[in-house]
C-alpha cells in the first residue's frame, strides 16, 4: 500500500511534489521518490510514498523507469497474479531487474496495452507515462478497493491517493460542491465520481483516463482527456444464470475463495486478518486455516459497553482454528480522543462512526504486522444486509394499495423505543442488532412511492425530506443513478448492483483504506476478488436467500470447517453507542461546531439545526445521525477550508 501524486504543467516544480508527498506520508512511510518529464512544453511530475510489502530492496522504489526509458510507472496496489505475468513476459523475452509486481504492471502496459488490465487480479490505482505515445494513463481496480482523485483546471491536470496532497499544489483552487451535500447529508458520504470540491472527481472503479500531451490547448475538458470504462459489474448481472446443482456451486465458490485468500497472503512481510467473528471474516480465517503449517495472526476490538462487544465470540472463533489472536478492549473515552482526526484522515466529510474502531484495530494489528486482509464486500456479493430480506418481502405491497395502508398503520403504532423492547424479548437468534436504525429505515422504505424510493430510503441514514429542512440548497438532481432499470433483473440482483456501486466504494472501502492507511497498513480485501463478484453475480436469487438465510452459500461453506452453532448470530459489525456519545461526552463539540452563530446560511437553515439539535439534548435519539454529519461536515470545514 502506497500513496501516489502527481501533475501536469507548463512548469517544472520539483519542490510542489515534495509537499504533494509528505502530506500523506504515512501511505508510505518506507521511502519516497520524484521523477519529472517533459514532453513538449509540458512538465510530468510523478511522486510516490512506499510501504514496502514485495521486494523490500531498492529495486522496488519507484517512479520506476522502463529499460528503455519511455515507460514510468507510480502504483499503489497488488497484483497478486504478478508472477504468473511476469512468466508470460519473460518468454516474451522481457527482463526483470526487480522481485515487484509494479515492474511486471509496466512491462505488461508495454507488451499488450491497456488490455493489460484484463489479466491483472489485484486492488491497484496507478498511473504510466507513456513517451512513446506521448500520452498518460490512471488507473484504477475494478472494485474501487484504491483511491484515485483528479482535479482538472483546464491548464494545469491533478492527481493523488488523496485529496489533501491537492491542498498541496499553488493552483489548486478550493470551491465547495454545494450540488452533492444533500447526498452526503442523507447517506453520510460523496459518491464517485463527485467530491466536495468542484473540478476535482474520483476516478470510478473499472474505470482508466487517457490524457493526450500531444494536444493543444483544450476549449473544454473533452479533448484534453477521454475516460474508459474496461470493467462493468453490471455486465456481470446481465449474463444468463447458472443452470448448475447446489453441489457444483459451492464447490466452485470454495475453489475460488480459496485462491483469493491464498494470493492475498503473497507477501514479505508479515500478514494478519482482522477477525470480529462474522460470517466473511470467519471464512478468511477458516480458509487460510486450512493449511497447518501456517500460523495466522488474527486481531479484533472488543468494547466495555456489553450490547456493542462482539470480543468475546470472536475469541472463540480464533480458538477453533488456533490462530494466534490478540483482542484489544477499547474504552470509550480512547475512541472519543480520535474524533479529532477523522477530518484529516478523511479529507472530504464522511459519516460513517465506525471509522473509529477501525482506526483503532488497523493500529493495533500495525504492531505486529504490515498487511492484513479484511472481509469486505461479502455482504455486497452473498446477500448480507437485512434490508434487502425486508425489502424483498414486502416489495410486492406496492401493487397492492390497502396492504401498504395498513403496514404503514400498524409501523406508526410502535415508538422506537417500544420497538428495542419488543426486539429484546425475541429469543437471540431472532434479534437484530441496531434495531432502532433499521426501524427508521423501514419506516422511510414504506413510505416511497416506487421499489427504487424504497431502496433509497432503506439505504439513507437520514430521512431526505429532514435534509430539505435543515438545508438551504435545493436537490436539484438525484445523484443516486446506480439502481438498475434492466429487465430481467430481480429486485434482490438491483439491490446488490447498486450497494456494489456506492456504499461499498465510496462508504466501506474509503472507512477502511483510509483507517488502515492512517497506521501505515495495507489493508486486502479476498472477498472483493472480481471473479468472486462475477461468479455470484450468475448464481440464482434461490441460492443466495435460502431456508429464509441470507449468506447461505458461504454458511454452507463455513460449516465444513466450523459446527453451526458456533457462528450463527445476528449479524453486528463494528457499532459504537453514537447517541449516547453525542448528548454526553460530545457534547461539547456539538455545541461548538453546531452553533448558530457560525454555521454557514447558504448552506443551513441554523434554526432548524439548532431545533435538531436541542431535540437531541432533551432525549431524542433519532435525529443522531443527521447531527453527527453536520459536526463532521462542520469539522471537516474548519481544517480544509
Amino acid at each position: 500500500m502506497c500513496g501516489i501524486v502527481g501533475f501536469i504543467g507548463k512548469n517544472r516544480q520539483d519542490e510542489t511534489v515534495e509537499k504533494m508527498l509528505k502530506v500523506q506520508a504515512y501511505r508510505g512511510p518506507d521511502d519516497s521518490g520524484i521523477l519529472v518529464g517533459q514532453i513538449g512544453d509540458q512538465y510530468i511530475h510523478f511522486g510516490h510514498n512506499r510501504l514496502s510489502i514485495q521486494d523490500l530492496s531498492s529495486h522496488g522504489h519507484q517512479p520506476f523507469v522502463s529499460d528503455c526509458g519511455d515507460y514510468i510507472i507510480v502504483f499503489n496496489g497488488e497484483v497478486y497474479n504478478f508472477k504468473t505475468l511476469r512468466g508470460e513476459l519473460e518468454k516474451l523475452g522481457y527482463s526483470f531487474v526487480s522481485e515487484s509486481d509494479t515492474e511486471v504492471i509496466l512491462y505488461a502496459y508495454k507488451a499488450w496495452g491497456m488490455g493489460c488490465l484484463e489479466k491483472f487480479i489485484g486492488m491497484f490505482a496507478f498511473s504510466i507515462l507513456d513517451k512513446k505515445q506521448e500520452k498518460m494513463f490512471l488507473v484504477r481496480d475494478r472494485a474501487g478497493v484504491k483511491p484515485l482523485y483528479y482535479y482538472d483546471d483546464g491548464s494545469t491536470f491533478i492527481f493523488a491517493s488523496e485529496l489533501k496532497s491537492f491542498h498541496e499544489h499553488p493552483v489548486f483552487t478550493k470551491v465547495l460542491n454545494k450540488d452533492v451535500l444533500p447526498y452526503y447529508f442523507q447517506f453520510g458520504y460523496i459518491p464517485a465520481p463527485h467530491t466536495i470540491f468542484k473540478n476535482t472527481h474520483k476516478l470510478e472503479p473499472g474505470h482508466y483516463l487517457e490524457f493526450n500531451l500531444n494536444s493543444q490547448p483544450p476549449t473544454s475538458n473533452d479533448t484534453r482527456y477521454t475516460i474508459h470504462q474496461y470493467w462493468s459489474i453490471d455486465a456481470c448481472y446481465q449474463q444468463e444464470k447458472f443452470d448448475k446443482s447446489e453441489i457444483e456451486i459451492l464447490d466452485d465458490l470454495e475453489a475460488l475463495l480459496t485462491n483469493a485468500v491464498e494470493q492475498r497472503m503473497v507477501s514479505d512481510v508479515p500478514v494478519g486478518v482482522f477477525l470480529s467473528g462474522g460470517y466473511d471474516s470467519s471464512l478468511v480465517t477458516a480458509l487460510l486455516s486450512k493449511n497447518k503449517s501456517r500460523k495466522l495472526h488474527t486481531y479484533t476490538i472488543g468494547f466495555e459497553e456489553k450490547k456493542y462487544n462482539e470480543a468475546e465470540h470472536a475469541k472463540n472463533i480464533a480458538e477453533h482454528f488456533g490462530t494466534e489472536h490478540t483482542e484489544y478492549y477499547v474504552s470509550a473515552n480512547e475512541m472519543l480522543k480520535r474524533v479529532e482526526e477523522i477530518p484529516f484522515y478523511y479529507d472530504e466529510p464522511f459519516g460513517d462512526s465506525s471509522v473509529l474502531p477501525t482506526m483503532i484495530v488497523s493500529e493495533l494489528a500495525r504492531k505486529e504486522v504490515t498487511v492484513v486482509l479484511s472481509a469486505d464486500g461479502g455482504d455486497e456479493a452473498f446477500f448480507g444486509y437485512s434490508k434487502y430480506f425486508f425489502l424483498e418481502k414486502f416489495a410486492p405491497i406496492f401493487s397492492t394499495p390497502l396492504k401498504k395502508f395498513l403496514l404503514k398503520s400498524m409501523l406508526n403504532l410502535f415508538s422506537p423505543k417500544q420497538v428495542v423492547w419488543i426486539n429484546e424479548q425475541l429469543p437471540k437468534s431472532m434479534r437484530q442488532t441496531n434495531i432502532s436504525d433499521k426501524y427508521h429505515k423501514f419506516k422511510r422504505a414504506m413510505n416511497a412511492d416506487s421499489l427504487e424510493e424504497m431502496f433509497i430510503n432503506a439505504s439513507s441514514y437520514v430521512d431526505s425530506r429532514e435534509v430539505q429542512c435543515f438545508l438551504t440548497i435545493d436537490a436539484k438532481h438525484s445523484l443516486y443513478e446506480h439502481f438498475s432499470t434492466e429487465e430481467g433483473l430481480s429486485l434482490v440482483d438491483r439491490m446488490m448492483l447498486a450497494d456494489y456501486k456506492t456504499f461499498m466504494v465510496d462508504d466501506v472501502l474509503t472507512k477502511v483504506d483510509r483507517a488502515t492507511m492512517s497506521s501505515s497498513l495495507e489493508g486486502r480485501e479476498p472477498l472483493l476478488d472480481h471473479r468472486i463478484v462475477e461468479y455470484m453475480a450468475r448464481v440464482p436469487v434461490a441460492l443466495k436467500y435460502k431456508n429464509r438465510q441470507g449468506k447461505y452459500l458461504v454458511r454452507e461453506i463455513l460449516y465444513k470447517y466450523i459446527p453451526s452453532e458456533m457462528i450463527d448470530k445476528p449479524k453486528a459489525g463494528f457499532q459504537i453507542p453514537l447517541a449516547e456519545w453525542l448528548q454526553n461526552e460530545l457534547e461539547p463539540l456539538v455545541e461548538k461546531y453546531l452553533d448558530v452563530s457560525r454555521l454557514d446560511r447558504e448552506i443551513f437553515n441554523a434554526e432548524e439545526v439548532e431545533k435538531i439539535k436541542q431535540s437531541l439534548f432533551d432525549g431524542d435519539t433519532s435525529h443522531a445521525n443527521t447531527i453527527w454529519f453536520i459536526l463532521m461536515f462542520e469539522m471537516w470545514r474548519e481544517k480544509w477550508l
